[in-house]
């Protein structure tokens, strides 16, 4: 069993906001003064005028992840690129261990990536391609996959359809 100092036993992950483009910056300056870092990527093509070309982008814009103990703070903070901390009610809120694990297992599967609409069980959902194009309704998980459940209020009745995670997104409040 590995001990850890009293300084790794406080370390915890937290998420720093990023400059628009900073990111790769931050993990640089971060990694070289000592600092667990992970800004998970994805590869994007870009298409300009002339050529189409292949480049990594971060998988969480805008966000860089870091291990440190919340004393520091302000040593990161000040760090150039770096606009502030996630937080709740003026605290840093901690990333869990396992959330850090999960992906960085995510990098190293060698699958392919990308950013991803952040949706839960209970969201209101529309599906944007297929034969149900254009369908409301909400998004309910069991263990076969996702299903789009439309309710008919006046029979107090519902159906369900599995439907694949890529055609669904969230629907525009009305």
């Amino acid at each position: 069993m590995a001990y850890l100092s009293a300084v790794e036993q406080c370390a915890r992950w937290y998420v720093l906001t990023a400059r628009h483009q900073h990111e790769r910056q931050i993990q640089q300056t971060l990694s070289s003064r000592g600092w667990e870092t992970l800004m998970p990527t994805y590869r994007s093509r870009s298409q300009w005028s002339d050529r189409v070309r292949e480049i990594e982008r971060p998988l969480f814009a805008g966000y860089v992840f870091c291990r440190f103990n919340a004393e520091k703070k302000n040593e990161i903070r000040d760090l150039p690129g770096v606009t502030g901390m996630v937080g709740f009610g003026g605290k840093l809120a901690a990333i869990e261990n396992e959330t850090i694990a999960e992906l960085r297992a995510l990098m190293l599967s060698g699958q392919p990536l990308c950013p991803w609409v952040y949706l839960k069980a209970g969201d209101r959902v529309r599906i944007e391609r297929g034969p149900l194009r254009g369908l409301s309704g909400t998004l309910l998980r069991d263990p076969n996959g996702l299903r789009l459940v439309i309710g008919v209020e006046l029979l107090q009745r519902s159906v369900a359809v599995e439907v694949e995670p890529d055609v669904v997104v969230p629907a525009r409040a009305a």
